[in-house]
C-alpha cells in the first residue's frame, strides 16, 4: 500500500504534466431522425442552425471553466455536423483557435452522413483543417438502412468514401451496427467485407441498443420489427474482429479497430482520463482530475441561456475517490492494451491483485482476462463479457 501523502504527491505531479485536452462540439441537427436514436438532436432548419452556431461561438469565447490549455483534438459530433455550412464551421474553429492553443497537427474530426455532401463542400471542409471524417455507414443493406430510418443508401456510402478521398481526407472512420432486427449472419459478413474492401483507416463497431422512447423500441413492442437476437449479435462481434484483424486492423478498444497509427485521438481521451471540454447542448466536460460538468440538453434552452449571458451548464459534480478508482478500472480495461495494476497502485494506493485475487483468478481461468506482469487485459471473449468483469472489479 502507498501512503496518502505519497498519493497526493503523485497526483500533483500528474496534474503538472496534464495531457493536451480535447474539444467536443455538439451539433444537434439532422436531415432526418433515425429510428434508434436517443441523442439530443432535431431536424435541421437554417435559421435555427445559424442561431445555434452563434451561441456555440459565444460559449467558447466566454468560456472560463479552467485555465487556457493546449488542445490536440477537436471533434464535431451530433447530430450531423455536416449539415452546417463551411462558413459556420469556420467561425467556430476560428473562435477555438483564439481561445485555446491548438497544436499544429491536431486531429480535427467531423461526423457526416453518406450522400449528403458534394465534392466542393467536402473540399471546403478539408481546407478548414478538418482532417478526419467519421460517418455512420451502419450497414450496406438498403433494406436495413430503410428500417433504421437512414436517409442514405449503400451506394451513397461508397460514393461519399471516394469523394472524401478525392477531397484529401486520409483518415476516414466508418460506424457499423450489428444485431439489427432481422439481420442475418450472412448479411453481416457482407457488411464487414464491403467495409474492408473500401479500407477506411478506422472502424467503430456497435451492438444495437434499443432505447425506450425511440421509434424502434415502439416498433418492436408492436411486433412490427423482430426483437434483436443478442446471441447472434455476439457471434457477429467475433466475426467482425476475425475479418478485420485478418485484413490488418488492430483491435485497440472494445468497440474500435484501426489500421496501425490511426487510433481515434479524441475518443482515446475518454478512456485514458485526459481532459476534454464540451460546447453546445448536451456536451460534457472533464478537467482530467475531479470535476465534470454537462450543458443543458435542450437546444432551445441552451441557446437562450447563452444569449441571456447565463451559463449553459446544467449539471456539475466532483468525482469521489471511489468513483475515480472505478472509472479508472472501467475505462482502462476498455482499451485492449489493458490496465497497468502497478500504475493504478501508485496513483490510488490500491493493490488490485490483492483486493480482487479471487475474481481475477476466476476470470483468468474462464479465459476472460489475460494477466502479463502488471498488466490486466480483456481477451477477445472477455470483451464480450466486459460488463461482468467491470462489475466485479469496480
Amino acid at each position: 500500500m502507498v501512503g496518502a501523502a505519497r498519493c497526493r504527491q503523485l497526483r500533483v505531479l500528474q496534474s503538472e504534466k496534464m495531457a493536451s485536452a480535447g474539444i467536443y462540439i455538439h451539433i444537434p441537427f439532422c436531415r432526418s431522425r433515425c429510428s434508434y436514436c436517443d441523442f439530443a438532436t432535431g431536424i435541421y432548419y437554417r435559421e435555427a442552425a445559424e442561431r445555434y452556431t452563434r451561441a456555440v461561438g459565444r460559449e467558447i469565447g466566454g468560456w472560463n471553466e479552467v485555465e487556457p490549455t493546449t488542445v490536440n483534438s477537436i471533434y464535431f459530433g451530433g447530430g450531423t455536423p455536416s449539415t452546417l455550412f463551411p462558413q459556420q464551421l469556420e467561425a467556430i474553429l476560428t473562435t477555438i483557435q483564439k481561445r485555446f492553443s491548438v497544436e499544429v497537427d491536431a486531429e480535427v474530426t467531423m461526423e457526416m452522413n453518406p450522400g449528403d455532401l458534394d465534392r466542393k463542400t467536402l473540399r471546403d471542409f478539408r481546407n478548414l483543417g478538418i482532417n478526419r471524417a467519421s460517418f455512420g455507414a451502419q450497414t450496406f443493406d438498403d433494406r436495413e438502412l430503410a428500417r433504421l430510418g437512414r436517409s442514405h443508401s449503400a451506394a451513397d456510402i461508397r460514393k461519399t468514401f471516394h469523394e472524401l478521398r478525392n477531397a484529401g481526407f486520409g483518415n476516414i472512420s466508418f460506424d457499423l451496427i450489428a444485431g439489427l432486427p432481422g439481420q442475418t449472419m450472412d448479411g453481416w459478413v457482407h457488411n464487414v467485407r464491403e467495409a474492408l474492401t473500401l479500407k477506411p483507416e478506422h472502424l467503430s463497431f456497435y451492438l444495437l441498443e434499443v432505447h425506450e422512447g425511440t421509434p424502434l423500441a415502439e416498433h418492436i413492442r408492436q411486433g412490427r420489427q423482430p426483437k434483436p437476437d443478442d446471441d447472434l449479435a455476439a457471434s457477429m462481434y467475433q466475426v467482425m474482429l476475425e475479418e478485420s484483424c485478418r485484413a490488418g486492423y488492430e483491435h485497440y478498444e472494445i468497440s474500435n479497430l484501426c489500421l496501425p497509427g490511426f487510433e481515434s485521438r479524441h475518443n482515446t481521451k475518454y478512456w485514458t482520463g485526459e481532459p476534454y471540454y464540451g460546447f453546445g447542448c448536451s456536451a460534457h466536460s472533464y478537467d482530467g482530475r475531479f470535476r465534470r460538468w454537462a450543458n443543458e440538453r435542450d437546444p432551445n434552452r441552451y441557446v437562450k441561456s447563452v444569449e441571456d449571458e447565463e451559463s449553459p451548464v446544467a449539471q456539475r459534480w466532483e468525482l469521489s475517490e471511489t468513483e475515480r478508482l472505478s472509472e479508472t478500472v472501467f475505462l482502462g480495461l476498455r482499451l485492449m492494451k489493458g490496465l497497468n495494476a502497478r500504475d493504478y497502485q501508485l496513483s490510488f494506493g490500491v493493490d488490485l491483485f490483492a483486493e480482487h485475487k479471487n475474481d481475477l483468478e476466476m476470470f483468468r481461468e474462464a479465459g476472460l482476462i489475460d494477466v502479463t506482469g502488471d498488466v490486466i487485459r480483456l481477451t477477445r471473449e472477455g470483451a464480450l463479457m466486459s460488463n461482468e468483469v467491470f462489475a466485479a472489479l469496480m
